[in-house]
């Protein structure tokens, strides 16, 4: 990591359809081997499948599915005097976003459906409905942290 000066943020162009930019992120994630027109279709499809499920705007669900699965707190690592302490603190705004479509993805990936579209569309279903892996994966972030409110004094 350079000392002199932090990295720039690049701009990220909204997405084509939507005109969304954390969707544009979202895509950019699912990439692999930066087939970009392959993740496309992808979220799109799974959009699809989740407008015809829910019968809502799609770009609202997938909004709504972020938020639930958005920590609040988590915890990082601190030593102090030879030991190692586990201090919860707050989630930065873009930490958020980024960790939020992290789990999203891998959780969409570790489902048992035949195409990536079906997972994705199935998770971004059970996250709106506050249920699934990514919110589970919330949720014991979120336990961690509260178990851990002792340390917090270690807070940096």
């Amino acid at each position: 990591m350079s000392r002199r000066h932090a990295a720039e943020k690049r701009e990220i162009l909204p997405d084509a359809k939507f005109g969304d930019k954390v969707l544009s992120k979202f895509m950019n994630n699912l990439m692999i081997d930066g087939k970009k027109s392959v993740a496309e279709s992808i979220v799109y499809n799974a959009m699809d499948r989740v407008e015809s499920k829910l019968k809502r705007a799609p770009i609202e669900v997938f909004h709504e599915a972020l938020d639930n699965i958005k920590p609040s707190v988590e915890v990082r690592s601190r030593r102090v005097g030879g030991a190692t302490y586990q201090v919860p603190v707050e989630v930065r705004p873009e930490r958020r976003e980024a960790l939020a479509i992290r789990w999203l993805i891998k959780a969409a990936r570790t489902r048992n459906e035949n195409t990536m579209e079906e997972r994705l569309a199935g998770e971004l279903v059970d996250a709106v409905n506050s249920r699934g892996a990514a919110v589970k994966k919330r949720e014991d972030t979120h336990k961690m942290a509260d178990a851990n409110k002792a340390f917090s004094h270690y807070r940096w």
